[in-house]
């Protein structure tokens, strides 16, 4: 997801997700080009339930930090 670089973001979004039971395996946010004010995060979920993600991330989106869609792809585990 893409969101403004300023303090409380982070907070803002580990909050929705910890409400949502949404628990994060990994996470990278690296810093935003000079002259910048927006930062890409990335971030690796635990197993989640499906609806739980659905609205976590409707809430994420509604951040007033967060700008545009949240990317979402699906990690399957192959047998």
């Amino acid at each position: 997801l893409r969101v403004k670089d300023q303090p409380g973001v982070l907070a803002d979004i580990t909050r929705i997700l910890a409400d949502g039971r949404i628990s994060i395996d990994a996470m990278v946010q690296k810093e935003p080009a000079e002259g910048q004010d927006q930062v890409d995060i990335i971030m690796l979920t635990h197993q989640a339930v499906e609806k739980n993600v659905d609205a976590a991330i409707a809430r994420i989106e509604a951040l007033p930090v967060v700008l545009g869609k949240v990317a979402r792809i699906r990690l399957e585990e192959l047998r």
